[in-house]
Formats: C-alpha cells, sequence, structure tokens
C-alpha cells in the first residue's frame, strides 16, 4: 500500500543512497532524514522523492579549500 504511494522501506532506503540499513535508522533518529511510520505495523518509511533529491545533493562535488562547487 504505502511502497505505491512512492514510499520505501529501510533496505531500500539503503540500496537507493547505497548506505548500510543502520546508517538509514541513525539518519532517520537524529533527523538527518524524514522518517515516516506505517499505520498498521510501524515499520520505518521513507519517501522515495526525498532520498532521490538527498542522493544529487551528495553526489555534487564540493571543494574542501573554499567550500563551493567545482564547476570544470
Amino acid at each position: 500500500m504505502m511502497e505505491s504511494e512512492g514510499f520505501v522501506r529501510v533496505k531500500e532506503a539503503a540500496a537507493i543512497l547505497d548506505v548500510a540499513p543502520n546508517t538509514i535508522r541513525a539518519w532517520g533518529a537524529t533527523g538527518k532524514i524524514t522518517e515516516y511510520r506505517h499505520p498498521a505495523n510501524n515499520y520505518r518509511l521513507y519517501k522515495r522523492k526525498e532520498l532521490e533529491k538527498l542522493l544529487a545533493k551528495l553526489r555534487r562535488p564540493v571543494s574542501i579549500a573554499n567550500g563551493k562547487s567545482e564547476t570544470r
């Protein structure tokens, strides 16, 4: 039901972001990513679109020297 509405569970969220499932749980607990709960079973759920936006942000190169994106 929730998956058809654009939500994914921990394992799929971890695969999308290429991190361990425990990392997803920790990021949800600390508020780094928004965590939703399934109303019937209380499973953790994450919006696929939000994860894809985060992934795009994580893929942007950043120069450590001046903190600005590199454009080469």
